[in-house]
């Protein structure tokens, strides 16, 4: 006969396997890339265009599908090392200069 506790502990286990599945499950390519400073909307571009955008402390690329930070005179450079972005909600952030770079599903 199964006790309460296993039946607790078994739940609990199931809880954590789905939360884990939906937390690795991919995600879908996006299609713009949105640039914010200061909550301000700067740019929306498509994510299929190559562009350089010159912003007052950093250059944001997009590039064969991908965006990233390119560089930036922030001390700890951990917006540059973030790497680049292509997946629908992924970010890029810049808290010294208050710069994020956002991947959104479509233009809207």
């Amino acid at each position: 006969m199964i006790k309460k506790k296993e039946i607790i502990i078994i739940l609990s286990v199931a809880l954590v396997c789905i939360i884990a599945l939906l937390l690795f499950l991919p995600k879908k390519s996006g299609q713009t890339v949105i640039i914010t400073q200061d909550n301000s909307v700067l740019y929306r571009l498509p994510l299929g265009t190559d562009k350089t955008v010159q912003l007052d402390n950093c250059t944001v690329k997009i590039e064969n599908g991908f965006a990233f930070m390119e560089s930036s005179n922030c001390g700890n450079q951990i917006c540059v090392n973030t790497g680049k972005i292509s997946k629908t909600g992924e970010q890029v952030i810049c808290l010294p200069n208050k710069v994020i770079i956002e991947v959104a599903e479509n233009e809207n």
